[in-house]
């Protein structure tokens, strides 16, 4: 029987909401094992001169206990 965790992050990229997504899993699997699913829960921009200057994603990271 497995048991998976959920946990929620927070991410940004100057590039795009895909670079967000891969910065975010890169970061957390450095301090968790068994990554298994990325769920994106909200996406956002901040905008500066008429510009999307950030993109921001709120996930969800689902990982297997060991």
């Amino acid at each position: 029987m497995s048991i998976l965790k959920v946990i929620e992050v927070l991410s940004s990229s100057e590039k795009s909401w895909e670079d967000a997504a891969q910065k975010g899993v890169a970061k957390a699997s450095q301090t968790i094992k068994n990554i298994r699913s990325v769920y994106v829960k909200e996406q956002s921009a901040k905008v500066s001169d008429g510009g999307i200057t950030e993109f921001r994603l709120n996930m969800k990271i689902t990982f297997e206990l060991e």
